[in-house]
């Protein structure tokens, strides 16, 4: 039976589905199939900025043009000041940016824009996550202009991960928003805005239209989740340009650097990771030399695919490992030729 968008979706979407569908099709928190499984695409209602981005997104999209990007995730304690200083020790001038969304280990993080304050101070370009699971729509339009006046180089706005698949259950989800409706308001602020899409998440045929859909709400960048070999990724932002979302596509690229980081990685319901990447770096005498290794080389694989205009580096530490990790992110980040 068709579900009308949106009806008992525990993230109350209407643009669904999102990217935490599980490989049966199941949703994010609970076992039943996703209510979108079987609906159409459900086209972009709403009206579309055309605002360009302020002087740091022009500056980072100029150097997007010039060759490709490398940006990173930045393995920090939560809520911890002295981690963001050692952590940004570690990777300042080895990545063209780094990424402030959610951790995989903790939801409660320090507000977006304050985050992006803190990390900038220490000499590293931003690129901020927004998420709808914790704000309504007047918090979020504040966070907006928080980031526009920080000057992070983009802003990332994805729905977000239900509360209850974090560590604080007890949280009341908020969605008052959901991606396609907060990429237009940042936009407005004059944003460099980016979006997420999962190629390997059902409904698999659904997921290039729907980033195009994205894009008429005013994407202007996609960030992929991991999404297999490389043929995949080719093949998806082929079918991308084809349904109308011709943006650049920055693929994510895991880093594992030990076992911790192998387990969950290889448990994300939406990613799919190439054949024997992981089994690689498990096997391997130096985890660590032989994860750089697996990330460098398939991210120069990726950077031959037409419409990949960077790649987005991303690893999992075992708590208290993060420094370990950085470390690893900027020895990938300098092989791939960034900061130059």
């Amino acid at each position: 039976m068709t579900v009308a968008p949106g009806r008992g979706c525990p993230k109350r979407m209407t643009y669904g589905p999102c990217g935490g569908v599980g490989p049966d099709g199941s949703c994010e928190i609970a076992p039943e199939p996703c209510v979108f499984l079987d609906d159409p695409i459900v086209p972009w209602a709403g009206a579309a900025s055309a605002r360009g981005p302020g002087a740091a997104g022009r500056e980072f999209r100029a150097l997007m043009r010039r060759r490709p990007v490398i940006v990173a995730e930045m393995p920090t304690v939560p809520l911890d000041v002295r981690s963001i200083a050692e952590t940004a020790d570690v990777m300042r001038g080895t990545v063209d940016a780094v990424t402030t969304g959610d951790s995989p280990a903790a939801r409660v993080q320090y507000p977006p824009a304050y985050r992006a304050l803190l990390v900038q101070q220490h000499g590293l370009p931003v690129w901020a996550g927004l998420n709808c699971r914790d704000r309504n729509r007047v918090a979020l339009e504040g966070e907006i202009a928080a980031l526009a006046h920080a000057g992070v180089v983009a802003v990332h706005c994805v729905t977000g991960d239900h509360p209850e698949s974090g560590h604080r259950p007890d949280a009341m989800p908020v969605f008052d928003l959901e991606s396609h409706e907060l990429v237009p308001l940042a936009r407005a602020a004059g944003l460099l805005v980016s979006v997420a899409e999962s190629p390997a998440a059902p409904p698999v045929t659904h997921r290039a239209g729907r980033l195009a859909e994205k894009v008429r709400a005013g994407a202007q960048i996609c960030l992929l989740q991991f999404c297999g070999e490389v043929e995949d990724v080719a093949a998806f932002t082929d079918a991308a340009r084809r349904a109308g979302a011709d943006i650049p596509v920055l693929p994510g690229v895991p880093l594992i650097v030990d076992e911790y980081g192998a387990a969950l990685m290889s448990s994300f319901a939406a990613a799919v990771l190439p054949a024997g990447y992981v089994e690689s770096v498990r096997r391997a005498a130096d985890p660590v030399s032989a994860g750089v290794e697996a990330a460098v080389r398939y991210a120069r694989a990726l950077l031959t695919v037409e419409g990949v205009a960077g790649v987005v580096l991303g690893g999992a530490p075992d708590p208290g490992s993060g420094t370990l990790l950085a470390r690893a992110l900027a020895a990938v980040g300098k092989e791939l030729g960034a900061g130059r």
